[in-house]
């Protein structure tokens, strides 16, 4: 429009100028000033214009740029612009490019919660500082495994454990170790460095191999008493059969074979007195010795596990009925604190050999009966709860605890602190419970009393 108005001006100017020359009539002083007018008024409206189409635009560059800038990728163009069709596609085209950034945003963002959410879910433990020590992630399974709720710091961890911010960061760290916990986990620890955007990061690894040290001990004593029982069974049974041969020989003898006049004088009787002592005490040894040649075959032949749904509430109730009467022949105060088996309440569920689980809840409140004896006011506390990530079943007494040299021991096959029993009950209860993907441990304190604690 304005280029019309300057062409039609000219176009007027020009024409009064061509009139004024055919009749001899100077018009030109009369127009220049209305003319320099309009054509001033055009040229400033043309100008601006320029400038308010040029700031518009790098106004919109601008805009556009921050929000890539600063990642606010939420902000949007006008595509009907008033400037005109070529305002409209450059801000299509911002509108596309923010709408590229906004995407690719998401998916980083969808990936990286991802990566999280198997980071938090994984069983082995994760944990990375910086240089400085400052934690920059920290799985679920790392706080379980050191037993802390937080970690910000790695100098956190020198309360409970002096040692081992140093074996991570020192001079002299090892890519692999392990760690024995003060909650007695045994952890493989691997360490590894690296950069990221010029930053040394120090990833740590933590692995509890405690059920794997545990099931390689049971194999060794496994292997080691299968060849025991060959020997003892091969020595021992004809000694067995032996024995009740010559016994029955010699009461038949007595009985048909000495002449009726023998005189029984004292040196015979004591002789054949003394005989039958010497066998009767072979074949009491002997089958003593078989009994415990049948201790050592129930040790290596558990039978495999019927996995199942077991409801942990229900189970625990059933065991403590049929404990509670030889416990209050006792006088021993029972206590549960377990899940509620209402209908309405939502059970505990586990799955796990629900006959081999009873018995090892069984063995473990005899034992606990046991060690009761001597123990004024006895209790025991049979509680099953979860920690979000475990099943626990507990077995407490307040009885004398363990002595330390006894608890390194007690669940090596046929250690026993009785005076009578077999010694295995507490490792047939742990290679039950390992069978079945569980853990048993214990805690004790000497003068307080004892935990034994299945973990699923």
């Amino acid at each position: 429009m304005a280029s019309l108005s300057v062409m039609a001006g000219l176009a007027t100017y020009l024409w009064l100028i061509r009139n004024g020359l055919a009749t001899g009539t100077w018009v030109l002083p009369t127009l220049t000033m209305p003319l320099l007018v309009i054509v001033g008024g055009t040229l400033l409206w043309l100008g601006t214009s320029l400038y308010t189409y040029t700031t518009g635009v790098n106004r919109k560059l601008t805009y556009f740029l921050e929000s890539v800038r600063y990642s606010d990728f939420a902000v949007g163009f006008n595509a009907d612009s008033q400037l005109g069709p070529s305002f409209s596609q450059l801000n299509q085209q911002f509108n596309e490019v923010l709408e590229a950034f906004r995407q690719a945003r998401a998916e980083k963002e969808a990936n990286l919660q991802y990566l999280n959410t198997i980071v938090q879910h994984v069983s082995v433990g994760l944990l990375a500082f910086d240089a400085t020590g400052q934690v920059e992630l920290v799985n679920q399974a790392a706080l379980r495994l050191l037993d802390t709720y937080r970690l910000r710091m790695l100098s956190d961890l020198t309360n409970q454990y002096p040692d081992l911010p140093a074996r991570l960061t020192g001079p002299d760290r090892q890519a692999a170790f392990a760690y024995t916990t003060a909650n007695g986990n045994d952890l493989a620890v691997r360490t590894t460095d690296v950069r990221l955007r010029g930053r040394l990061i120090t990833l740590v690894s933590l692995q509890n191999i405690r059920s794997e040290l545990q099931q390689k001990e049971v194999d060794a004593w496994q292997n080691l008493t299968k060849v025991l029982r060959h020997e003892i069974m091969n020595s021992m049974t004809p000694l067995v059969s032996l024995t009740g041969t010559m016994q029955a020989i010699l009461e038949h003898d007595i009985a048909h074979n000495l002449p009726p006049d023998l005189p029984a004088t004292p040196i015979l009787t004591e002789a054949v007195g003394d005989l039958r002592d010497a066998l009767g005490t072979i074949a009491q040894r002997g089958e003593g010795i078989m009994r415990f040649v049948d201790a050592y075959r129930s040790f290596t032949t558990i039978p495999a596990p019927r996995m199942a749904e077991v409801s942990v509430g229900t189970l625990v109730q059933r065991v403590a009925a049929l404990v509670r009467p030889s416990l209050d022949e006792r006088q021993i105060q029972l206590t549960l604190d377990v899940p509620s088996t209402d209908a309405s309440a939502e059970p505990l569920l586990i799955r796990a050999d629900e006959g081999q689980l009873e018995m090892v809840l069984l063995n473990l409140l005899k034992n606990a009966r046991e060690a009761l004896v001597q123990t004024p006011k006895p209790t025991i506390r049979l509680a099953a709860y979860t920690d979000g990530t475990r099943t626990i079943i507990d077995v407490t007494d307040n009885g004398p605890g363990i002595e330390p040299e006894a608890l390194e021991q007690i669940f090596i096959p046929f250690f026993t602190t009785k005076k009578t029993g077999s010694g295995i009950g507490l490792s047939l209860s742990r290679q039950m419970l390992q069978q079945q993907g569980g853990q048993l441990t214990v805690s004790t304190e000497v003068g307080r009393g004892s935990t034994f604690r299945l973990q699923f």
